[in-house]
């Protein structure tokens, strides 16, 4: 595993969908972006899921990222809410597969136990570990830390996904 790879993060959202783009070169990482897409309130479900994807197509045009990595929808005790949270989803997935790029995906407790040690870590704690792992993200609102996360956990587990699929 040699170079550097540039990975991008997100961590999907009808109403926010973060996203973080970091630099990988073996151990090291490295920050470049982070962000929040918010579309308008006022949009259809349709209008605001083509907003999520114009926004993420903008970030792969400008930050070329070589990898993709999207968190996993959780479990959700309303139906209708985790519908919504999985439309976006296939959008987060959509985009950089358009794109040509391999997307990954990680469960909430994969991420948390990659990023903080443990896989019921507190939003806070993973927040904190984003900012020791990566200083120069600074404090990003909790939607772009996240997605850092999703891209750290990326970055750490790329490894092992490439030689299993040397092997097969």
């Amino acid at each position: 595993m040699t170079g550097v790879i540039r990975i991008l993060g997100v961590d999907p959202g009808s109403g926010a969908t973060g996203w973080g783009v970091i630099e990988s070169h073996g151990a090291r990482l490295a920050f470049l972006a982070a962000g929040v897409i918010r579309p308008k309130r006022a949009l259809s479900r349709a209008g605001r899921l083509a907003a999520i994807h114009e926004g993420l197509a903008a970030l792969i045009a400008e930050w070329t990222p070589a990898e993709a990595a999207v968190e996993e929808t959780f479990v959700n005790a309303s139906p209708r809410d985790a519908l919504v949270l999985g439309e976006a989803r296939g959008v987060a997935l959509l985009a950089p597969a358009l794109a040509g790029i391999d997307v990954a995906e990680y469960a909430a407790n994969t991420i948390k136990k990659s990023v903080v040690g443990k896989g019921h870590a507190e939003k806070a704690q993973v927040q904190a570990m984003v900012r020791l792992l990566l200083p120069a993200s600074g404090a990003q609102a909790a939607d772009a830390a996240d997605a850092l996360a999703v891209a750290i956990c990326h970055a750490h587990h790329r490894g092992a996904a490439n030689l299993m699929k040397r092997s097969a």
